[in-house]
């Protein structure tokens, strides 16, 4: 049975502005190839009965601090229940990162999950009153944290250390490639 996540609509949003000529070169930039496409697979494998520790220990990390959790409500009160529905979200992308092929459907998937950030649709999936963007230097700044906390999770299995090394390559870049998507609504018209 399929685990019905509010607001996951992959493969039912528009187009991305962002071609598959573009990821392609995107990918070439931050040197993802089809080993990385293999260690992602599975890193994937490894990161799938995990989710809910590494949503726990991210989440625990927002919540420490009150710059990030602010994103999430208003006048400083998180609203708990917009939490829950991204953190459902979140989740399935770290497994959608890992396991979904970089093709169109997943490039226009990208693209709402930018919008969803960007005061172009915040808050309106989940028709909450929640602070009206994420601003860019977050997004940015994320890719951090979310490519180092991600080691020790990816080394559980019992891997050797190269294999867990690329992994981790791999989700690096991955996540790369998905913060920079997601940056297309902030930056102006024709300087994407």
């Amino acid at each position: 049975m399929e685990l019905t996540i509010k607001g996951y609509a992959y493969g039912h949003v528009a187009q991305s502005p962002v071609s598959i000529a573009d990821l392609e070169l995107l990918k070439k930039t931050v040197l993802f190839d089809a080993e990385d496409e293999k260690y992602l697979k599975l890193a994937g494998e490894v990161l799938k009965d995990q989710t809910d520790q590494v949503l726990d220990f991210w989440y625990g990390f927002v919540g420490a601090n009150a710059h990030l959790v602010h994103y999430f409500g208003k006048n400083g009160t998180p609203n708990m229940e917009y939490l829950t529905a991204v953190r459902a979200r979140f989740g399935q992308w770290i497994i959608d990162l890992c396991t979904k092929p970089y093709d169109q459907t997943w490039l226009n998937y990208q693209h709402e999950i930018a919008l969803r950030h960007h005061s172009a649709k915040k808050n309106k999936t989940d028709q909450v009153d929640a602070e009206p963007i994420i601003h860019y230097r977050y997004m940015v700044a994320f890719i951090f944290p979310i490519t180092a906390t991600i080691k020790s999770f990816l080394a559980s299995k019992g891997h050797d250390t190269s294999t867990v090394e690329k992994m981790h390559a791999a989700w690096f870049k991955a996540v790369t490639l998905t913060v920079i998507l997601w940056t297309y609504p902030y930056i102006n018209k024709n300087e994407f």
